[in-house]
């Protein structure tokens, strides 16, 4: 039974980093629509989307924290926040040929996440973990060094993304309930936004094609759908197994970035990226090695 939960936990997992993947041709297939419109649209179609299936599971018991948590409403307008910084970024720059530095900030940010866990939960680094921190240091420094500029997009991405992991990882709310909060905390404005441009005549559903309104409306089953699969994915398997699994995502996006959309990845640019991924495969082989000998001294 517990091998079985195993296998539907990885397949799950698979599913979600691949949509997560994939997701640059999505958002290039309505890259006509302004970056923030379509944000508007990933968020109000998400929302409603998530609310259809919480009137399906009828379980509305953690609307009781909500009201009763002053903490929880304050951690999750945070996220929101946080969330909506990082959608935009990453729809931003996917549409602007920037899909390679995007899937850099994927690749970063589970060293961002270390680093958070030093210097916020005050958690202790072993030395390898060190080594992988210094080396990705090493690949942003070198990349910064060679364009003249830091790679914001990737350093965005990366922090946005850390910081609202770090503060849902202390939350009250589950996966699909904190995410149905997020998005309708950015509902109101956003559909206010939605709603005005469309009577200026500015907006973009319903007044072009009949496909690009539909794949509008797509954007909230394309950012649910990968979220709910890792959520089933998250209950069944190690979360050192989902740690491996996440760098399925940044990978698809870095191949889609360079094979199908043509992006430059210059030998400089290739430099950078090395100690990056030199730093993930160190960060990767402790996180293993120091599962298994958790694992082994429990079951003596």
């Amino acid at each position: 039974m517990h091998s079985q939960q195993s296998k539907q936990g990885v397949l799950y997992g698979i599913i979600a980093y691949v949509l997560w993947g994939l997701l640059p041709i999505y958002w290039k297939s309505v890259q006509t629509v302004p970056s923030f419109e379509i944000l508007c649209h990933r968020t109000v179609w998400s929302f409603l989307f998530l609310l259809i299936l919480l009137c399906i599971r009828k379980n509305w018991s953690w609307l009781k924290i909500l009201r009763e948590d002053a903490k929880t409403r304050w951690t999750f307008l945070a996220t929101s926040l946080l969330l909506g910084c990082n959608w935009l970024t990453y729809i931003w720059a996917v549409n602007h040929g920037f899909i390679v530095e995007s899937s850099l900030g994927y690749f970063i940010n589970p060293i961002v996440n270390v680093l958070l866990g030093v210097l916020v939960l005050k958690e202790n680094l072993r030395k390898w973990q060190w080594s992988a921190v210094i080396l990705a240091a090493l690949g942003v420094l070198y990349l910064t060094f060679v364009y003249g500029k830091l790679p914001w997009i990737a350093l965005t991405l990366a922090l946005s993304f850390g910081f609202y992991g770090l503060l849902r990882k202390t939350a009250r709310l589950g996966s699909m309930d904190g995410l149905s909060l997020e998005t309708f905390v950015l509902f109101i404005p956003f559909v206010f936004y939605l709603i005005w441009i469309a009577l200026h005549g500015k907006g973009q559903f319903g007044q072009g094609s009949l496909q690009l309104s539909i794949l509008l409306i797509g954007t909230g089953i394309a950012t649910a759908l990968p979220l709910l699969s890792f959520a089933s994915a998250a209950r069944r398997i190690r979360f050192s197994t989902v740690g491996l699994l996440q760098y399925i995502a940044p990978t698809l996006q870095f191949s889609i970035g360079v094979l199908i959309y043509k992006e430059a990845f210059t030998k400089p640019r290739l430099i950078g990226f090395v100690l990056i991924w030199a730093a993930l495969i160190i960060y990767t082989v402790d996180s293993l090695k120091t599962a298994q000998s958790k694992d082994k001294s429990d079951d003596t």
